[in-house]
């Protein structure tokens, strides 16, 4: 995990459980089989096939969905850009005391995944690079009376590759580059802030071959990041309009397009590395940094040791999920394996956001307060208090050590018996009857097992 000097509490903390924790890998085990039986025995059709949106009343969509609220929206997400940029570049290079990396790396990759769960997909309107794109479009448009059409048609076997690229290099650009073997933090607000200039160079390039909008919804790795946890909740603009839909029925319509499952297994993965380099892996990755730091260096060593853990992360994860699919295939189907895997693909969307929950809590609840405090009012790190709030500090006994356990294995628990919901409603779909769906889940069971107890033993790792 990037760790920042202002968040040095640990992030679960020691704590005196009143039972052991091995016990709650139990519990959370025999949890999942209540559920899978409870599934079998109540749960005879799909319900999640048709995700029932409707628009909300015209008063309500018109208020919150109008030119104006775009336009005020956009402007918003393009000052907070330019903001992250001018303080990386120009303030402190203290990172605990630098708007750029906390907004970054909490508010913005963390806060608002969470903001997009409960209200869909607000990064839409927010995303400074579509903004910007947009506003650039205009002024083609006004000067020479038409629009300019795209000079590539976007290629659909890449569907969604570009994005997965884009979030597996932010994920190594916090968890790998940030490594310096030699202080608590090696990614500076200066590296920040280019890196958000070649990150914004790099999608207008996208959007210029491709056009904005396929781009965004293919391409761009924050837009399709965030539209997935987006199909979680219960709100969606579509053609104007605000509209609602039960809990999850939109996550059913998501993996349709090529990498979606990539996507979602390496935001499992590199979740699970973050938890386990520091204890866990902690021995092998010294033992491989040993072996190349003669060759490349000690700085290089470090960062290439963790590469190799974290692809082997991530390989896990995938492993994991495909020899599950493969024996859901041995019961009868005509689906191919490989299709089979993306008609599943979006029931494990839950447990990305479990795994994200359980793991980043503390460190968000601390860094907020950051956020929204000393850093709010002293962005570049130089003395300057905006809104009085530059010598509020953190609280790190706003939450206690308990607290975040049990809150860390209520998301673990609650991600993955959703996800065996909606298994077993795609499988319904799949199979035709219940009996035989039932039967496909066995293994999606094995699976939801297995990565519950990985989730928990990380977690308890964390905690010796």
């Amino acid at each position: 995990m990037l760790t920042l000097p202002l968040a040095h509490a640990p992030l679960v903390g020691k704590q005196d459980l009143p039972i052991p924790e091995w016990l709650f890998a139990w519990a959370a085990s025999l949890v999942l089989i209540a559920s899978f039986v409870a599934l079998t025995v109540a749960w005879k059709r799909p319900r999640f096939e048709d995700d029932g949106w409707h628009a909300l009343g015209g008063g309500v969509s018109r208020a919150l969905v109008n030119p104006l609220t775009s336009f005020l929206a956009g402007a918003l997400g393009v000052f907070l850009l330019c903001v992250v940029v001018y303080s990386g570049l120009k303030g402190t290079e203290a990172p605990d005391r630098n708007f750029a990396v906390t907004f970054v790396f909490a508010t913005f990759w963390l806060g608002l995944m969470v903001v997009s769960v409960f209200l869909g997909d607000v990064f839409r309107a927010l995303n400074p690079w579509r903004a910007i794109a947009r506003v650039a479009a205009g002024g083609f448009k006004l000067i020479a009376g038409q629009s300019a059409p795209p000079p590539l048609r976007y290629p659909e076997r890449l569907g969604r590759w570009p994005a997965v690229v884009a979030i597996a290099g932010f994920a190594w650009f916090e968890l790998i580059y940030a490594l310096s073997g030699f202080q608590a933090v090696g990614l500076t607000p200066h590296s920040v802030a280019i890196a958000a200039l070649v990150y914004s160079g790099w999608t207008f390039v996208g959007m210029t071959l491709f056009g904005i909008d396929e781009w965004l919804d293919r391409g761009e790795g924050f837009s399709v990041y965030f539209h997935m946890f987006s199909r979680i909740s219960p709100l969606e603009v579509r053609d104007g309009r605000l509209g609602a839909r039960p809990w999850l029925s939109a996550t059913t319509s998501w993996a349709t397009a090529p990498g979606s499952v990539a996507l979602v297994l390496l935001i499992i993965g590199v979740t699970a590395f973050d938890g386990a380099s520091e204890t866990l892996l902690s021995g092998p990755i010294d033992s491989l940094e040993e072996t190349f730091g003669d060759a490349v260096g000690p700085l290089a060593a470090l960062r290439l040791a963790n590469s190799v853990f974290i692809v082997g992360a991530v390989a896990l994860v995938a492993a994991i999920f495909w020899a599950g699919i493969a024996g859901m295939h041995t019961v009868r189907t005509s689906v191919a394996t490989r299709d089979l895997g993306r008609l599943f693909a979006h029931s494990f969307i839950p447990i990305a956001l479990a795994y994200l929950v359980a793991h980043y809590f503390s460190f968000f609840v601390f860094l907020e307060q950051a956020q929204f405090g000393f850093l709010l009012s002293d962005p570049l790190g130089d003395g300057s208090d905006l809104f009085g709030t530059r010598d509020s500090g953190i609280d790190y006994t706003v939450i206690g050590a308990n607290l975040t356990w049990y809150v860390q294995v209520g998301a673990l628990v609650v991600g993955h018996v959703i996800a065996l919901v909606l298994g077993h409603d795609r499988a319904l779909e799949i199979y035709g009857d219940a009996r035989t769906a039932a039967r496909s889940q066995y293994w999606m069971l094995a699976m939801m097992v297995g990565f519950t107890t990985l989730g928990l033993f990380l977690l308890a790792q964390g905690n010796q």
